[in-house]
């Protein structure tokens, strides 16, 4: 497993520079320009040296050189710098915003407590309320439970957020009055009174996000125990007189994980991503509202970091899934 994970590790090198190579040609020649939202009384040539200060004068291969470095480079030098007190990264140009004017990563670091406080929780809580609920379904397979179930996913993967937000804004914020509308991210927890209204902006937004994630989780872990429960060696055990607790939750279940592990594992770095409608709905300072307002600026050290950065976490949780795979099936090794 050691050995498989060194070289899953040094394969992912390449695979990140060829993603970062696209991503930078795919953002360069996309339609769009950065000088669009300067106003037009400013001059063409106070426009064109504004243009070379953004670094846009210079060849395409100078300017991917640079955000490499900038990024491989310099982005883990400021890191090292800030928990270990040392001046690696003391006059280097790190990736600066064109909108903003500060640096890119320094903004994302801001950004990533709002989509892990909702996005995060959302997921988590998705995930606690879907096997479960996946589980007994496949095992009372057409009961009420499981006509419920199939009717709950079916809801959640029809209705999109943007609708099931509005809704649960008119219900439970403007009819009731229950929790609010918009999402205070200027909020600090530093008590019991500030942490509950921390949970109360949040419910909504978790709200909706779960349902989601719920529909297709639930139906994921469904499909796969319904596959198992009828395979031999569920039959072997029961013949064996073992009780139909450890059949299931033990034999089938450690059998069925196994795909499911790979939704789950790929849909973390949507964490990350954020869920960008319901942050717009909802008015959450998080990652992906950073991501929308970068493209409509023409952002475009902001828009690559940000996309690098989720390829990044795909890659890295493609392996982790994985390393799970031996874990849970021992049928599976890999060295």
């Amino acid at each position: 497993m050691l050995t498989f994970t060194i070289r899953r590790l040094v394969l992912a090198v390449p695979t990140l520079l060829f993603i970062s190579l696209v991503i930078f040609m795919l953002l360069e020649f996309a339609p769009g320009d950065p000088m669009a939202q300067v106003p037009l009384t400013v001059p063409p040539e106070v426009k064109e040296k504004m243009r070379e200060a953004l670094g846009l004068g210079q060849p395409i291969h100078i300017r991917f050189w640079k955000w490499i470095v900038q990024f491989f480079w310099i982005e883990p030098q400021v890191l090292i710098d800030y928990y270990l007190g040392t001046s690696f990264s003391e006059g280097k140009l790190r990736v600066i915003s064109w909108q903003t004017r500060s640096p890119v990563m320094d903004i994302v670091v801001q950004r990533i407590p709002q989509t892990l406080w909702v996005v995060g929780t959302a997921y988590v809580v998705a995930i606690i309320i879907a096997l479960p609920i996946g589980i007994y379904s496949a095992y009372r397979q057409y009961s009420w439970f499981d006509q419920l179930g199939t009717f709950v996913s079916m809801v959640g993967f029809s209705v999109p957020p943007f609708f099931s937000g509005v809704l649960v804004i008119v219900i439970f914020s403007v009819q009731l009055g229950w929790f609010p509308s918009i999402y205070d991210t200027t909020l600090v927890v530093n008590s019991w009174e500030s942490f509950v209204k921390q949970l109360q902006q949040m419910i909504m937004p978790v709200m909706v996000l779960a349902l989601q994630i719920t529909a297709q989780l639930s139906r994921f872990m469904r499909a796969s125990m319904l596959d198992n429960l009828n395979q031999d060696y569920v039959r072997t055990a029961r013949a064996k007189g073992l009780s139909e607790y450890v059949v299931v939750m033990v034999h089938v279940l450690r059998n069925s994980m196994i795909p499911v592990v790979t939704v789950i594992a790929l849909g973390i770095p949507a964490i990350f991503g954020g869920a960008i409608i319901t942050e717009q709905v909802f008015k959450v300072n998080g990652i992906g509202q950073l991501l929308i307002g970068a493209i409509q600026a023409n952002d475009l050290p902001m828009v690559q970091t940000l996309t690098f950065i989720f390829a990044v976490l795909i890659v890295l949780f493609n392996l982790i899934a994985d390393v799970l795979y031996g874990i849970l099936d021992p049928r599976i090794r890999y060295d």
